[in-house]
């Protein structure tokens, strides 16, 4: 999985946190995939240290091919957290992006820096 790199990993978490107040994510690696799968997802969030890696490892392919962001990030206890869970979480997806729609442009920009 590609890494990216913290300032992007702090912004997918924070567009979470906002998504989960005023929009709305789906939480979990079934959930995630059904959403990419029918083109509904705005951003993917994935976390590196999920075990084993075959749990998500579909998800960034997935995502390259129906043209929608997706960002690894480090720790699925801070993802699950940023989404309002007690546990850690290995994906989350945002569905409508309410108050995070600016932060998803910037990880947008940030992500087509590094591929570019």
């Amino acid at each position: 999985m590609a890494e990216v790199t913290k300032e992007i990993q702090d912004k997918a978490y924070e567009a979470v946190e906002l998504a989960k107040k005023t929009g709305k994510i789906k939480k979990g690696t079934n959930e995630v995939t059904k959403a990419v799968e029918r083109g509904n997802a705005k951003l993917v969030v994935v976390s590196g240290n999920v075990n084993p890696k075959e749990i998500v490892m579909h998800i960034e392919p997935l995502c390259r091919e129906k043209d929608i962001p997706c960002v690894v990030v480090s720790s699925k206890e801070d993802l699950g957290a940023a989404a309002g869970l007690p546990v850690g979480t290995s994906s989350v997806a945002i569905i409508k992006e309410g108050d995070s729609l600016n932060v998803i442009k910037e990880i947008k920009v940030g992500l087509n820096k590094k591929n570019g």
